[in-house]
């Protein structure tokens, strides 16, 4: 699609929520309590509203939410979205002070937390002057539906980011843009009012409550997972769950459980890091029927590019380079890369209706370093931050990560660079070998290297490790390499 056709307006996220499930019958929240309908859940987040009134919240404040994700949970999400005062899950594995960090920088005067949460909350406001409330699982009232009149730069939902660079930080995800992602996912998901939803990331995710979000404007319910398990996958199945968002390192766990097969869902989106070509031919082989998409994307816009089905089928047949590549852009979505260097690597930057930060000609410049094909299939080389400068020469970890993960001795890599006094930085592999009593020999990853990429690329460091350090989400934290 043009860019002047990505421009078309499209309906605020409020009235596709309400157009679906005002007076609804259909299942909008299901778990293992029962069902609780499109009207149902109108009435708890008309609840939830009633709730920030009598805390004080105004229109166009966050409400900071400490608790994993369920049906209440939910509600107040709904809840927040539909009164303009829209909710902000905080990350239930992050420190207390990021945690008060981001309470802070929210601006708000009191913090909802779980039952369950309750303890870390207490340590979260101690000495702050912020209130606590705990809002107990079921405890919110039905009250009279909303009658709300939407702005297009109204707040839904405040998603912070993951920290992979420093502290979370707050993402408005507002009615316009939200209500054009919308539209967006419908058509790379093909999801249908009926369907039930589960993402297998933790709440406070963009990959969880902002898919919440999304999928109920759909007229999809949701199957709330408080955190992902061999269990809460076989729950989701008997939830009758049809899409299922989980990360490749979730789906070789299954196949080891041999649970993955277990639950048959219509669709399986993953993201987060590429799927290696023997896991590809597992699931397939398990979930022959479903199909398989990549969604590559960040807090602040998403989805920037999508790998569909057919795409994997390719990679399965003969192409399996592709999935090397995040994927191509969405109708409404223009990619572009700028300032390449010498083999065209450089940073991506987006220009579509649902971005949520952009400067003031719309574009979004990810942070991420990548390439475009002729074909339009991005493939990402770390991020712009990352890049190693060797004496010059540009190095980009994503490159040496793809060739020591082809090692069937590598479980997982991160390569960095290393300062030194001769050459400014040297490359640093850092692996989590298969078999941690006997891993893999050094240089047999340096002469794997050496015959897929220049000399200069070859790691002159290599450390043994039993698990890289990510953030709560599960990226890569290269910093604390």
């Amino acid at each position: 699609m043009t860019e002047e056709a990505s421009a078309v307006p499209s309906p605020l996220w409020t009235d596709l929520v309400l157009e679906h499930w005002r007076g609804s019958e259909m299942a909008a929240v299901i778990d293992d309590d029962g069902i609780i309908t499109g009207e149902g859940l109108l009435a708890q987040a008309a609840g939830a509203a009633a709730l920030f009134d009598e805390l004080g919240f105004r229109a166009g404040s966050a409400v900071p939410a400490l608790m994993d994700e369920t049906a209440t949970s939910i509600a107040l999400v709904v809840g927040g979205g539909l009164s303009a005062r829209p909710v902000a899950p905080l990350g239930t594995k992050l420190p207390v002070g990021d945690l008060s960090h981001a309470v802070a920088g929210l601006g708000a005067h009191v913090l909802l937390v779980s039952a369950e949460r309750a303890e870390l909350g207490e340590e979260v406001v101690a000495g702050t002057g912020v209130g606590l409330v705990v809002v107990e699982e079921g405890s919110l009232p039905s009250c009279d539906p909303l009658e709300p009149r939407p702005r297009p730069d109204d707040g839904v939902v405040v998603v912070h980011t993951s920290g992979t660079t420093g502290r979370p930080k707050p993402v408005f995800q507002r009615q316009r843009q939200v209500g054009s992602r919308v539209g967006i996912y419908a058509q790379a998901l093909g999801l249908r009012p009926g369907d039930r939803y589960c993402s297998a990331s933790p709440f406070y995710h963009t990959a969880s409550v902002a898919m919440d979000v999304t999928v109920l404007a759909m007229g999809v319910g949701i199957i709330p997972q408080d955190w992902f398990s061999i269990d809460n996958w076989r729950r989701a199945g008997r939830l009758g769950a049809t899409c299922v968002l989980l990360v490749p390192t979730m789906m070789d766990m299954l196949l080891e459980a041999g649970a993955l097969a277990e639950v048959r869902p219509r669709v399986l989106q993953y993201g987060a890091m590429p799927i290696h070509p023997d896991t590809l031919r597992r699931v397939h082989a398990a979930l022959p029927e479903t199909r398989l998409l990549q969604i590559f994307g960040q807090t602040e816009a998403s989805p920037i590019a999508f790998l569909d089905h057919e795409d994997h089928l390719r990679a399965l047949h003969d192409r399996p380079d592709l999935l090397t590549s995040v994927g191509r852009a969405l109708d409404g979505c223009v990619l572009r890369i700028e300032s390449p260097d010498e083999d065209g690597i450089g940073e991506v930057a987006l220009r579509g209706p649902h971005a949520f930060v952009v400067d003031d000609a719309g574009w979004r410049r990810t942070g991420d370093l990548g390439i475009l094909d002729a074909e339009g299939y991005l493939t990402l080389h770390g991020r712009v931050g990352d890049r190693i400068i060797r004496g010059g020469e540009n190095i980009y970890p994503g490159e040496i990560e793809m060739i020591i993960a082809d090692h069937p001795g590598v479980r997982e890599v991160a390569v960095v660079g290393v300062p030194d006094r001769r050459w400014g930085e040297i490359v640093k592999a850092v692996v989590v070998p298969v078999d941690a009593e006997e891993p893999v020999d050094p240089d047999e990853l340096r002469r794997l290297v050496t015959g897929r990429a220049a000399k200069f690329k070859v790691p002159e460091l290599i450390e043994f490790v039993a698990e890289l350090p990510r953030t709560p989400s599960g990226k890569i934290q290269r910093h604390a390499l």
